[in-house]
């Protein structure tokens, strides 16, 4: 049994060393993207994997008419909302989001839209793709997503909708009058060495303890 445990001990660690190494390669392909100039939505790869992080400058027309509301985010600590904007831009049919940041909403889904409005109608920030399906929104609040989707978006809004949203960045200050725009993803490596550090632990453990049970149990009958 304690061979087992131990085996199971080991491989959670190397597991952990994995997912490492994939943090790694996610924060060097994100500092990568987001270090170029910022584009336009027209110039993003049509493949939706190659334009996320890439640095996107959005100007046109935000229809706050049919802003939507992402319910429960946390933003230290406390409760609130993001609001996601469809932005009509010039010569498009087809409309982009913008997550324009947090607000704060003691219930995590109400907010009276008309006093977060944005004096301007350029948001840079960096590229993102919605999950395609497996969203949903409130029951009878259409216009609050309860899990993110490509599809609960595109159901909502009147008009086609691009698949790459934008998460628009700035002051991410929290104040009464603004929106606290979000941040780029932590590019740290997480805690996946300190975990694969604690399974490897626990597997010698496993087998230390084993070892000193079977060592008591042949004195006590010697």
């Amino acid at each position: 049994m304690a061979v087992v445990a131990a085996a199971g001990c080991v491989r959670l660690g190397f597991w952990q060393l994995h997912r490492r190494q994939e943090r790694r390669a996610r924060n060097a392909l994100v500092s990568g993207r987001y270090s170029t100039a910022a584009i336009e939505p027209a110039q993003l790869p049509r493949d939706t994997s190659a334009a996320r992080f890439m640095r996107v400058r959005v100007a046109g027309v935000p229809d706050y008419e049919h802003e939507l509301i992402f319910a429960v985010r946390t933003y230290k600590g406390s409760p609130g909302v993001n609001l996601f904007t469809p932005v009509r831009i010039p010569g498009r049919d087809t409309a982009i989001i913008v997550n324009r940041g947090w607000v704060y909403s003691p219930d995590g889904s109400t907010l009276d839209l008309s006093k977060w409005h944005d004096r301007d109608s350029v948001f840079v920030g960096y590229a993102d793709e919605f999950p395609s399906t497996g969203g949903s929104s409130y029951a009878n609040k259409p216009q609050v997503i309860a899990h993110l989707s490509y599809d609960v978006i595109a159901k909502t809004l009147p008009y086609p909708v691009s698949p790459i949203y934008v998460v628009a960045l700035g002051d991410s200050a929290n104040a009464q009058d603004r929106v606290a725009r979000l941040s780029i993803p932590p590019l740290d490596e997480g805690p996946h060495l300190s975990y694969a550090i604690q399974w490897f632990a626990f597997a010698t453990v496993a087998l230390v303890g084993a070892g000193i049970v079977i060592k008591q149990g042949r004195s006590s009958r010697s």
